[in-house]
């Protein structure tokens, strides 16, 4: 593929990459750790198939068109382009940029451009190289995630969460968490993703505790209140992270259909009563966690799924409580990737940084 031409501009003693596509002038930056930062540019369809390489892999598909792996001068982006057909699709594209424009924060995924040109309309994410987190917590997976690793991507999508309900202004709440849009970098870090479905409060937030609007998210993950009342608030997030933190605690899908469609929560809470905790994580882990830090996760899961609004904490609080979780586990080591076997199956471990693929 024919490499970006670029040129070095100095400004205040920092430097930058800027990259020339022919049909416009897009300014990327590369930061300290080597990571792509834009100016968010508007890219034509031309572009993009050149990012593309006219669409050669596919890396994912979802309910509005696929995914494709692109470069945009030496750094790999995410192309997600939308389907003509899909009007819906359409207006959360909308919604999407229009949010994603004034967000910046470490756990949420970071969106690099768009295209809108006639029929032809796309967003260019940053990279995620170990996909999404249902690929790794899913049974079929041929890797098992440590119990430190596990808490760490729920500590990550926690803070993303947390960023979007208190540091934004106005508030964000996101309507549609699940494994899905949790995705993980090459180290294994998460970022909350797919902001299509995102609403924003008023400007005057501290006058309304909720939003009225039509049901929509993902069945398993939707707030039960939120479904009979057609309130939203920040707490059907918490709710939904309550379902993912199962998840990932147990190793079991949201709605497990081999078991009369039981959901997660109502099968831990069942499990809750014979007192074992080993019969409630993920069994693949073959008893390798801390018991206090897997209580804590698991009493902070059922937490989160409280019928009740009021009995579930805030994400600020389910940040506090997971760093706890992870205090309570045992250290692990920082550096070098590594992978140590079991008796079945390799654990990742996590680490601070790992080279750069292409």
């Amino acid at each position: 593929m024919k490499k970006l031409g670029e040129e070095q501009s100095q400004r205040s003693g920092s430097s930058c990459t800027r990259r020339k596509v022919e049909a416009g002038y897009a300014l990327l930056k590369v930061d300290q750790k080597g990571s792509l930062t834009s100016s968010k540019q508007e890219f034509t369809y031309s572009e993009i198939l050149r990012i593309t390489n006219n669409f050669e892999r596919v890396i994912g598909e979802g309910g509005f068109g696929a995914v494709y792996h692109g470069y945009v001068g030496d750094s790999q982006v995410a192309v997600k382009m939308l389907s003509p057909s899909a009007v819906q699709g359409h207006q959360q594209y909308l919604a999407e940029v229009n949010l994603l424009i004034g967000v910046h924060h470490k756990n949420l995924t970071k969106l690099i451009g768009h295209c809108n040109d006639g029929t032809n309309t796309g967003l260019i994410y940053e990279y995620m190289a170990n996909g999404n987190l249902k690929a790794h917590i899913s049974d079929h997976s041929p890797f098992i995630l440590k119990w430190e690793v596990r808490l760490q991507i729920a500590l990550d999508a926690a803070q993303g969460l947390e960023y979007l309900h208190y540091g934004c202004k106005p508030p964000i709440i996101h309507r549609d968490v699940k494994l899905t849009n949790i995705l993980l970098k090459e180290n294994l870090r998460a970022k909350i993703s797919d902001f299509g479905l995102s609403k924003i409060f008023s400007t005057d937030s501290s006058t309304i505790s909720h939003i009225s609007t039509v049901v929509a998210g993902t069945p398993g993950y939707l707030d039960p209140e939120y479904t009979k009342s057609n309130r939203l608030n920040e707490k059907s997030d918490v709710y939904s992270f309550g379902v993912v933190l199962l998840e990932i605690i147990t190793g079991r899908s949201a709605i497990d259909k081999s078991q009369n469609n039981i959901h997660v929560s109502e099968w831990v809470t069942s499990s809750l009563e014979n007192g074992d905790i080993n019969s409630i994580v993920d069994p693949r882990l073959h008893g390798i966690f801390e018991i206090n830090s897997a209580w804590k996760a698991v009493e902070l899961a059922i937490n989160c799924v409280s019928s009740k609004l009021s009995q579930r904490p805030t994400m600020s609080q389910v940040v506090s409580e997971l760093k706890e979780c992870l205090d309570k586990g045992p250290a692990w080591t920082k550096g070098s990737r590594h992978i140590e076997l079991t008796e079945t199956r390799p654990l990742y471990s996590i680490t601070e940084s790992s080279p750069s693929a292409r």
